[in-house]
């Protein structure tokens, strides 16, 4: 009997405005696979543009989850960590994922921490020194500009790029350890924006872009990074699998600019759902 792909998402929980576990449970359960949850924190809302937030800290509740889990004998196709509040949390996760990774699955890192040159509030640059210890251990980063400069001690960059600009940054990603590399924000003019994949095994690099549409969006980058490892799991190669991602958060946006009075909200994703699982269902695997 086949039984479904199972992957565990570690994230923060907004209760409201979209990005992180309110994200990545939807976007990957309804690419087939069933998504266990380790929540870091849980907000009132994301703190992008929002003030006065609830904040609830879960860094001493991982690693009993984590210890539950295991004496389950429970066995995840993925683990998939995003945003993390500090050191120790990093830490905790190294831990899951030496206690859950086999040669069977995979960890993709999204090391969200650095957006537009500056890191987040709260964040030091020694932060970046230790999630690229973390994305060490990964099989697949996913990257902004500003968070593949600073883990790699390159000076940051703005936008527009070029293709040889974008191929050293990736080498150099590639240098941490990771065998697969998705780096975001990708542009060599105002036209179009993507992503570039890199396959170390391979050697091959991919670019995926689309028309540009303007404005920030909060949760795009929960949102590619989810689908695309809903379609990893569904067995699409990287450079197919950043496609979907890339064209499915192109569609959120798209319907955003349509029905959201307030881009704090998150990108309305829900919509756009039934054709991320018709392009899925095209490749058939």
């Amino acid at each position: 009997m086949q039984t479904a792909k199972r992957a565990l998402a570690i994230h923060d929980i907004s209760g409201f405005g979209k990005c992180s576990l309110t994200v990545a449970l939807p976007i990957i359960s309804a690419c087939g696979v069933e998504t266990a949850v380790m929540p870091t924190a849980v907000l009132s809302t994301h703190t992008g543009g929002f003030t006065g937030y609830t904040w609830r800290d879960l860094t001493s509740d991982m690693r009993p989850m984590a210890d539950h889990w295991k004496s389950l004998d429970l066995k995840f196709d993925a683990i998939y960590s995003g945003y993390l509040g500090s050191f120790e949390q990093i830490e905790i996760v190294k831990s899951i994922v030496k206690d859950f990774k086999t040669e069977n699955n995979f960890f993709l890192c999204d090391p969200a921490m650095a957006d537009h040159g500056k890191m987040y509030a709260l964040f030091s640059p020694d932060f970046a020194k230790k999630m690229a210890e973390l994305c060490a251990m990964a099989d697949i980063i996913v990257p902004n500009f500003t968070e593949a400069a600073f883990m790699t001690g390159e000076e940051y960059i703005p936008g527009p790029y070029s293709k040889e600009y974008v191929e050293h940054l990736l080498k150099k990603l590639a240098e941490l350890g990771p065998k697969k590399i998705v780096l975001t924000g990708v542009y060599f003019d105002e036209n179009e924006l993507g992503c570039a994949c890199l396959d170390t095994v391979s050697g091959e690099t991919d670019y995926c872009l689309r028309p540009i549409l303007r404005g920030v969006y909060h949760g795009t980058g929960d949102t590619f990074a989810s689908a695309l490892c809903g379609a990893l799991l569904n067995g699409l190669e990287l450079k197919e699998a950043a496609k979907i991602a890339t064209e499915f958060t192109c569609g959120c946006i798209r319907r955003t600019l349509e029905i959201t009075p307030d881009v704090r909200y998150g990108v309305a994703f829900e919509g756009e759902l039934p054709h991320l699982m018709q392009e899925l269902e095209k490749y058939g695997k």
